[in-house]
C-alpha cells in the first residue's frame, strides 16, 4: 500500500464512511491512476476530466458507475490533495430509476425449498422473514436475537444504525432449531476462523436455487428483502411500519414498494372505473 493509498484510507475512516465505501472510492481512484500509469496525485484536472468521457462514452458505464467514481475521486483530490477543481462540479452522472425485482410469495418458498444446506437456509429464510439486507444477515450474533419479545436486533447497519425487527413464531422456532445444530456463542452464522459466514456463501446459495427453479425473472438475494416489503403492503402494513422494519430513512425510498403490487394497483383500476361511471363525452 502507497502512503497515497494509506492517507485516503485514513481521511476516510475520519470521515466515518464504512469499509465497503472506502474501498470502493480507493479503488476508483486507483482505476484512474492504472488508466495513466501514474501517481494520481501527478495528474491533471483535463486528465482526470477525460478520464471520466472515457468511462461515459467509450465504457458505456452506468451512471451509479460513474457516481462512485466521482465520489471517490473528488473525495481524492479535495479531501487528502486538498485541491478543488470544477470538473467535479461539471460531472452529473445520468441517473436511471429501476423498479426492483419482486417475487412472489409461492417463489420464494419454491426458491428456499432448493437451498439444501442448513445454514444457507435458514440465512436466506431470516433475509426473507424480516426484511433484511444480506451482510446483515450474515453479520447477525445470537445475543442480537430477543426471543422472549419475539424481536431481532440489527446493529450497526447501513448509515451506522440499529433498529429492531420483529419475529414472527415460525422463523423464531427454526432459528431456535437452527442454534441447537451449532451451539454458537458469538456469530449466530458461523463461518471460518472465527468470523461470521461470508456473504458471497449466501449470495451463492440464492443464486444456484434461483437458477433450478427455473424461474423468469432477474433476481437476487436482495430480491427477498423487495418482496418481503411488497408483500407487507399488500398486506396491508402500513408505509410508515415498513419504512421503519426496512431502515429506510427517507418515506421517499420505502414508497417505491407502492409501484410493485398488484393488489394496489387492481385497487387503484376499480377505484379508477368506478368514478369514471356514467362519464361520457
Amino acid at each position: 500500500m502507497t502512503e497515497l493509498t494509506r492517507r485516503m484510507y485514513e481521511d476516510l475512516q475520519l470521515a466515518g464512511f464504512a469499509p465497503k465505501t472506502q474501498k470502493s472510492y480507493v479503488d476508483a481512484v486507483l482505476r484512474l491512476s492504472r488508466y495513466y500509469d501514474k501517481s494520481p496525485d501527478l495528474l491533471s484536472e483535463e486528465e482526470v476530466r477525460r478520464f471520466f468521457l472515457h468511462l461515459i462514452n467509450e465504457c458505456c458505464s452506468a451512471g451509479s458507475t460513474v457516481t462512485i467514481y466521482l465520489c471517490g475521486i473528488k473525495f481524492f483530490y479535495e479531501t487528502t490533495l486538498k485541491r478543488t477543481w470544477n470538473v467535479f462540479g461539471l460531472v452529473r452522472p445520468k441517473r436511471v430509476k429501476k423498479l426492483p425485482v419482486v417475487l412472489s410469495v409461492n417463489e420464494v418458498r419454491t426458491i428456499i425449498s432448493l437451498i439444501r444446506k442448513p445454514l444457507a437456509r435458514m440465512g436466506l429464510i431470516l433475509i426473507y422473514s424480516c426484511g433484511l439486507r444480506v451482510s446483515e444477515a450474515a453479520r447477525l450474533r445470537v445475543e442480537n436475537i430477543d426471543g422472549e419479545r419475539r424481536m431481532l436486533w440489527v446493529r450497526n447497519s447501513k448509515g451506522g444504525k440499529d433498529r429492531s425487527v420483529p419475529l414472527s413464531e415460525p422463523t423464531l422456532v427454526q432459528l431456535r432449531a437452527f442454534w441447537r445444530t451449532t451451539r454458537t456463542k458469538d456469530w449466530f452464522f458461523p463461518g471460518r476462523d472465527g468470523e461470521h459466514i461470508n456473504i458471497a456463501t449466501l449470495q451463492g446459495a440464492f443464486k444456484a436455487a434461483f437458477l433450478e427453479s427455473g424461474i423468469n425473472k432477474k433476481a437476487s438475494v436482495h430480491s427477498l428483502r423487495h418482496s418481503f416489503a411488497t408483500h407487507l403492503l399488500e398486506c396491508g402494513v402500513d408505509i410508515r411500519t415498513i419504512q421503519k422494519v426496512l431502515g429506510h430513512e427517507s418515506i421517499i425510498t420505502t414508497c417505491i414498494y407502492t409501484h410493485l403490487t398488484d393488489k394496489i394497483t387492481d385497487h387503484l383500476s376499480k377505484t379508477i372505473n368506478h368514478l369514471m361511471t356514467g362519464l361520457s363525452l
